[in-house]
């Protein structure tokens, strides 16, 4: 659960004791927005910033492991040629002409068939829920926001740090926030630790779909409140 410094910097920030609490974040990839939309919000960032040391295990596998991994299928390819178990070095038999196709074709329709928006939001940029989208990383380099919920409002937090502890964090501060008639909070208790999810619903119709809550006390408090 929350730690008392988040606790009491919740209370300082709205005035009073949450009346519910949690860490969240956009629990799938941020669809693409359209090029003229996303140039008028500023070109804001649409992915977290990575810790450094993940750019140094991707140079690290680029520049070590796909080498030696080119190099061990290289090998074992000569071996095959000289040992003159397959003059060609082919493993298996390649899929018919029509298989391929027919799997391509299906491949097709299953991007036809997906969601654009990633089920991330209502799918109109020029609303409340899409505007809050496109500046969600231009609060903060990390994808966790907290959100808090007051008697009369909704508030949406975050820290500036790019990572963080959410039981520690309480540098945090409000982002944006709403009050009861401009958004509401739609969540179900009970539903499964590491899947639940809740949306910010706003007063123009549109939402937006939270995942990956934190601290299994807090989402839980959270949901129950929400759905009460």
């Amino acid at each position: 659960m929350a730690k008392g410094k988040v606790q009491r910097r919740a209370r300082k920030i709205l005035g009073e004791k949450p009346v519910a609490l949690v860490w969240c974040e956009i629990h799938k990839p941020i669809p693409a927005p359209p090029k003229d939309v996303h140039r008028a919000a500023g070109r804001g960032r649409l992915k977290s910033r990575h810790h450094w040391l993940w750019y140094a295990g991707a140079v690290v596998f680029f520049f070590v492991v796909v080498p030696m991994i080119l190099l061990d299928s290289l090998s074992r390819r000569l071996d095959q040629r000289l040992s003159g178990r397959s003059r060609d070095g082919q493993t298996g038999q390649p899929c018919p002409p029509d298989t391929q196709r027919s799997g391509r074709g299906r491949s097709r329709e299953r991007d036809r068939g997906q969601d654009p928006t990633n089920g991330v939001f209502d799918g109109d940029w020029n609303l409340t829920a899409g505007q809050l989208l496109l500046r969600w990383y231009g609060y903060s380099p990390n994808p966790k926001r907290l959100v808090m919920l007051a008697r009369d409002r909704i508030c949406v937090a975050a820290s500036p740090r790019r990572r963080l502890s959410p039981t520690k964090a309480d540098d945090f501060r409000t982002v944006t926030e709403f009050t009861l008639d401009q958004a509401r909070i739609d969540g179900e208790a009970g539903q499964p630790r590491g899947y639940a999810t809740f949306r910010l619903a706003f007063a123009d119709g549109s939402w937006l779909e939270l995942g990956r809550l934190g601290e299994p006390e807090d989402a839980d408090h959270f949901l129950r409140t929400v759905s009460g």
